[in-house]
């Protein structure tokens, strides 16, 4: 061998050895052959994908296997917005005070109280050999990525573990919905530790169970409190093409954990899924395949619940009282790290649990204890992942029967023309005896959960008389207008929803007699009537009339915008004045408690008040104060501003009985207020002979300012219009500008 030959040998071994390095888990100290196989089973995962870009930017994802496809999903993940697939993850592992400091600590210490890291790896650790793969190659694609992307700095996760994807959907479902459900507040948690750090868990004092009881944050009084989501589905009989249909609209935040990010993945394994999932997810958790499709919207049914426990040994701190004798709490220690302003402070809290659950709070000297369902157990990614290979509703129905997944409504649509709909949830049984929505007496053996109800018990309708169904969020006894389950049939504790406007409204679209051809279908996905203009603006009108016959000279100040608010069509355009000042009042109404006999009428001239100080007028257009605009998310959301670009938007906010949701938040020195949930994703799905889509998301694909699926996606959402969700592989060839193989070049496209 010539010297140039050996040093060219040595280099490329050299070279192996630093991306082996580069490659390997972070608890291996130096190279080993394993780094050097992980990378050689990474580099031949990604040959084994092709990620065709379409016109938007949305990745198909065609792979040899089901593990390769998710390899790929998330390797286009962390090309288009790496940095909130991260910040999912920093969440996930309860080291955001790490990044963010205190203002994060309280998360973290849930997070660990929880143990949602240490149940992460025992899940993978007992999962089948299938969902390992799958998790071991969502984690090789975003290691992959970093490889061959050394530009991107991570701010502090250099190697992903494929048990941080259990922990990634254990935080996102359980920390970031459930917790709130269960009427304890996230800064409780220091209380709690605080007294566990000291080893001497607080005395119970003689505070009564009601007294422990404090407002639960999803109290729906609070307009704030009243977002959600819309999912419609109609038989093939209620279509014009004889094919059933199915509406997809989520409505979660734009920014941060819960925005959705869309993408298909296409296998030789017979895995054909397009649809959305959060940043982070191994496949869409929502969407359709060949024949079937389904979406969630959030439920509330009654998944957690609070012991009050009693440690009154003055011999043993850690004993609590159980029936005649005592139980032991148990306690571990777990390092944080929290950043600060002269660099990031190390500290060491105790926790402890009762067989209850964890102790994340103290009230007036009591420790409270919560669980929540199905937490220990796990096994969500495998029932989303089998609901994607479902081929019709009944195959749909029997994954779902596994009860893994703790919450959530479902619709589901198939080829065959059927629709389903089940208000899903490991809905534990109790003893009636008790009021659950407060604390209940842990030392009460009676208080004990008695096992999880079974699927079948819940309520739940398929291809119902009426050839709909639809959820918005509302109790399932309204779910359509004949054969909806009948309330007597389950027990009070299942279910906690009322009716509201949003699933009014749409239970009146989807009445029509009138079949619904995919257009049709398409177009009510966007609608914009407001349902509670109907009746509010009548009544405030005829509060007026009353006030003119008592004090005229009050009442004409306000004729001209009454007038406005008379001739209103009870449309929401961007062009409506009438828009603004309704929509404005009537959130002013939802927060005015008063009694008063001019309640309205106060309101009403606060409201224009209001517009008057900000634009000198009340006659401002719907769309000129309502607007969407892109900013970079995560723990600490950016401000938006009058003077960076945004869009007009005619959707509103759900509580007015409107279809296409737009929740925007007032800025800080800002005129205008700007969107943060609502209407996130959105499909409408044909399942004929060969399935059709078309979808729109929010915040576009890519997060990069310089990509050109930054905002087309945003424009095509305040223009209320689809894009196609191009599915057979033709129609992907044919509308894709890049192609290639994760690490490589992208080929681009003539014309592109």
């Amino acid at each position: 061998m010539s010297a140039f030959s050996r040093v060219r040998t040595h280099l490329s071994i050299a070279l192996l050895v630093v991306l082996a390095l580069s490659f390997a888990p972070l608890t291996a100290p130096t190279f080993t052959a394993q780094a050097a196989t992980s990378f050689a089973k990474a580099e031949r995962l990604a040959r084994s994908v092709t990620i065709y870009r379409d016109t938007y930017g949305v990745p198909h994802v065609f792979g040899t296997t089901d593990a390769s496809c998710v390899f790929g999903y998330l390797y286009a993940q962390a090309e288009d917005n790496f940095w909130q697939v991260e910040d999912n993850y920093i969440c996930s592992l309860g080291r955001a005070a790490e990044v963010y400091g205190e203002s994060k600590l309280a998360q973290d210490l849930i997070n660990h109280a929880l143990e949602i890291p240490k149940l992460a790896k025992a899940e993978y650790m007992h999962s089948t050999p299938k969902v390992k793969e799958l998790c071991v190659a969502a984690a090789d694609g975003l290691n992959y990525f970093l490889l061959k992307n050394p530009h991107i700095k991570p701010r502090l996760i250099t190697q992903f573990e494929p048990w941080m994807i259990f922990a990634f959907n254990r935080y996102a479902l359980y920390q970031s919905f459930i917790f709130g459900k269960s009427g304890l507040r996230a800064d409780e948690i220091k209380t709690a530790v605080r007294d566990a750090e000291a080893n001497t868990p607080a005395a119970t004092s003689t505070a009564s169970l009601n007294d422990l009881h404090e407002k639960s944050l999803t109290d729906e009084s609070d307009p704030e409190n009243l977002l959600g989501s819309n999912m419609w589905a109609v038989t093939s009989a209620k279509s014009s093409t004889g094919h059933a249909l199915l509406f997809i609209n989520p409505h979660q935040p734009f920014f941060g954990v819960g925005q959705w990010y869309e993408g298909h993945l296409h296998s030789n394994e017979g895995w054909n899924l397009s649809g959305a999932s959060f940043y982070g997810s191994p496949f869409p958790t929502i969407g359709h395949n060949a024949t079937l499709g389904w979406s969630h919207t959030v439920n509330d049914p009654d998944i957690t619940d609070v012991w009050a426990e009693k440690f009154d040994d003055p011999k043993n701190p850690m004993a609590y009282r159980y029936g005649d004798s005592y139980k032991t709490a148990a306690e571990w220690s777990d390092t944080l790290k929290i950043k600060t302003a002269n660099g990031v402070d190390t500290k060491t809290y105790k926790f402890r649990k009762t067989h209850h659950g964890p102790i994340l709070s103290v009230r007036k000297g009591v420790a409270l204890a919560l669980k929540m369902a199905r937490l220990e157990e796990g096994g969500m990614i495998d029932e989303w992942y089998a609901m994607g290979k479902a081929r019709d509703v009944a195959e749909f129905k029997k994954v779902m029967s596994r009860d893994a997944i703790p919450m959530f409504n479902a619709a589901a649509a198939d080829s065959k023309g059927n629709i389903f709909y089940v208000y899903n949830g490991a809905v534990p049984r109790r003893s009636t005896k008790f009021d659950w929505t407060k604390p209940v007496d842990g030392s009460n053996p009676e208080t004990e959960w008695q096992g999880y109800h079974a699927f079948e018990e819940l309520p739940q309708l398929t291809n119902p008389p009426t050839n709909y169904v639809q959820n918005c969020n509302q109790t399932p006894f309204t779910t359509t207008t004949d054969g909806n389950p009948e309330v007597a049939q389950f027990p009070e504790y299942m279910t906690r929803e009322h009716d509201n406007a949003r699933a009014k409204m749409s239970r009146r679209i989807l009445s029509n007699p009138a079949k619904f051809s995919f257009d049709d279908w398409a177009k009510a996905g966007w609608d914009t009537h407001l349902l509670e203009s109907e009746t509010a603006i009548p009544e405030l009108v005829a509060e007026w009339e009353k006030l003119k016959a008592v004090d005229s000279a009050r009442a004409d100040k306000l004729s001209a915008v009454i007038a406005e608010l008379k001739a209103f069509n009870h449309l929401s355009t961007t062009d409506s004045k009438a828009m603004t000042v309704f929509a404005l009042w009537f959130y002013g109404m939802m927060q005015n408690r008063s009694k008063d006999e001019w309640q309205r009428i106060k309101v009403l001239e606060n409201t224009i008040k209001d517009l008057e100080r900000d634009w000198g007028t009340w006659q401002v257009a719907w769309g000129e104060f309502n607007r969407l605009q892109k900013i970079q998310s995560g723990g600490e959301l950016e401000a938006f501003s009058d003077a960076r670009k945004s869009l007009p938007i005619a959707g509103a906010p759900g509580w007015l009985g409107i279809i296409n949701n737009f929740y925007a938040r007032p800025e800080k020195g800002q005129k205008r207020r700007y969107g943060v949930v609502g209407t996130s994703f959105v499909s409408v799905v044909e399942f004929g002979p060969q399935v059709q889509a078309r979808s729109t998301l929010v915040m576009s694909e890519n997060a990069d300012p310089n990509s050109p699926n930054y905002y087309d996606q945003c424009e095509l959402y305040a223009k209320r219009e689809f894009k196609p969700a191009w599915f057979t592989l033709a129609d992907i060839k044919a509308n894709s500008k890049r192609v290639y193989h994760p690490g490589e070049a992208a080929v681009m496209k003539k014309g592109a």
